[in-house]
């Protein structure tokens, strides 16, 4: 039987700011844009979370929750090298590790290098080392498969340790609320509730066949898993798809040349972060996302290739003057990634930036 771990920081860039700045301690702190920009948290602290700031909120909306919350912009450098960290603690039990992002990730502990032999014991160890060699702390779920075990871990944070063992795992996965299945978005979810669908027993009581009719593919996997059957392996070679770069302005842009001149600063950031890691793509997307918050991409795959700055600013500048012809449309944020990359020298790089 598989012995999974799921560990998640909790509050991590919030944390980490927390950590090397004493006068963030204690107070609503809010990692992202300034307060009266567009742009979104990328991360609040507990005593933010209180007043209801959220991941992915607008900063204004932040501000508008929580007056006196501390705005401070990302250090992604800081937090990337605590991360790198956290992965040195993480080997010390296994090597079978998935990188989900900076602060997230799953064990497979089945066979650990320490032989302790309890996934229990081995999550305690990791949160200890995390919070004495890193002053973080960080919430563990563990279980037999991944979903579970991501599931238990976000159950009792902050500092939370959850274990979900077989016998309880069929009437744990009945009781969940479908928005917390695996793939299902705001959009799916309001479609189950319409059909009184409202957690995984009521998912549970149709068919295969009527779950796939209702929604594809997915519904097979959510057969399987309302069972708790879950068999994807942790994989600690999984590829990088994708990389980029985006920014939202502070005011919407209405003149194609000055999406341009923002189109050439993100190509150059985005080379730049392909040339540190040797990758290079073919497949060049623009994404816009338009004042009224509607969102689109453009994809253009080159016959070669490429980490090239110009190259990549001409193919989502073609894509763009496609996009903004005959009249331009006022945007609020652009940003460009490259996919489809060159196997044969691909970087061992888990953290997809789009």
């Amino acid at each position: 039987m598989r012995k999974i771990i799921h560990i998640d920081m909790d509050a991590f860039y919030a944390s980490v700011e927390q950590r090397d700045f004493p006068e963030y301690r204690g107070v609503p702190l809010v990692v992202g844009g300034p307060p009266n920009s567009r742009g979104v948290v990328a991360t609040a602290s507990y005593e933010a979370r209180k007043y209801g700031v959220r991941s992915a909120m607008p900063c204004s909306q932040a501000a508008r929750l929580c007056p006196h919350a501390v705005f401070v912009p990302p250090r992604f450098d800081a937090y990337k090298a605590v991360s790198a960290k956290i992965r040195e603690i993480f080997r010390r039990y296994t090597d079978v590790i998935e990188p989900l992002s900076l602060d997230e990730a799953y064990l497979d502990v089945t066979t650990d290098k320490r032989a302790i032999g309890s996934a229990m014991e081995i999550a305690r160890q990791i949160k200890a080392a995390i919070r004495s060699e890193l002053g973080l702390t960080a919430s563990a779920g563990i279980s037999v498969n991944k979903f579970v075990a991501k599931i238990a871990s976000d159950m009792q944070k902050p500092d939370g340790l959850t274990f979900i063992g077989p016998s309880r795992i069929e009437r744990f996965m009945e009781n969940l609320p479908v928005e917390k299945f695996f793939g299902v978005g705001k959009v799916t979810a309001a479609k189950m509730k319409q059909m009184q669908l409202f957690t995984g027993a009521d998912l549970k009581r149709l068919s295969e066949v009527e779950l796939v009719r209702l929604f594809g593919k997915s519904g097979r996997f959510y057969y399987h898993i309302v069972r708790g059957v879950d068999d994807r392996p942790v994989q600690p070679d999984r590829e990088l798809k994708s990389i980029a770069v985006e920014d939202t302005f502070g005011e919407d842009l209405h003149r194609v040349a000055a999406m341009e001149e923002e189109l050439e600063k993100i190509a150059t950031k985005l080379a730049g972060r392909m040339q540190s890691r040797k990758l290079k793509g073919r497949t060049i997307t623009l994404k816009i996302r338009f004042a009224d918050f509607r969102l689109i991409t453009r994809s253009h795959s080159l016959p070669y290739y490429t980490d090239a700055g110009e190259e990549i600013l001409s193919a989502a500048r073609n894509s763009l003057q496609l996009v903004m012809a005959p009249e331009p449309i006022a945007v609020r944020l652009l940003g460009i990634s490259v996919s489809n990359f060159d196997r044969i020298n691909l970087a061992s790089n888990q953290l997809s930036l789009f």
